[in-house]
């Protein structure tokens, strides 16, 4: 089983969107994602309502409860996907090793048109959530086909 984990700031927003879309994506698949934040900001809490809506209005599942992203991840994940290019340098500097399996999401966005960030919609309306999930659906798309591709 490959396993992925989606890794934001407070691990309230982007990251659990990237866990339920994945997670949704590869139910029949032989895939798992978890997801974390760099930040412990928001620990033990639900994903923002906003996230949960967003995802339910297009019939995506999510259930997730914010945890903080450790080192030991690199080595409990196949693929580790950050969400900004901020939380990717965060977690690099973090590594024991190799970081040969930490991305960034939109690296897998067809549409991305060279900016490799996903927005932080924390402080916006839902039309921002709407924006990431669209991003992150995509990127999904494309992250799936590179794990396939790599069997």
């Amino acid at each position: 089983m490959k396993k992925v984990l989606f890794v934001c700031l407070g691990n309230i927003c982007r990251s659990p969107l990237g866990e339920a879309v994945f997670n949704y994506k590869t139910s029949a698949l032989d895939m798992d994602a978890d997801s974390a934040g760099t930040a412990a900001y928001h620990v033990g809490e639900n994903p923002d309502h906003r996230s949960i809506e967003v995802a339910r209005k297009h019939g995506v599942p999510i259930s997730h409860k914010a945890r903080k992203f450790v080192a030991e991840d690199f080595d409990r994940f196949d693929y580790v996907i950050a969400m900004d290019e901020q939380n990717y340098n965060d977690m690099k500097a973090l590594a024991n090793g190799s970081t040969e399996h930490l991305y960034l999401l939109r690296e897998f966005d067809p549409d991305s048109n060279g900016d490799l960030n996903v927005p932080d919609p924390y402080y916006g309306g839902i039309d921002g959530f709407e924006k990431v999930f669209q991003m992150v659906s995509r990127s999904v798309d494309g992250l799936i086909n590179h794990i396939q591709s790599k069997k």
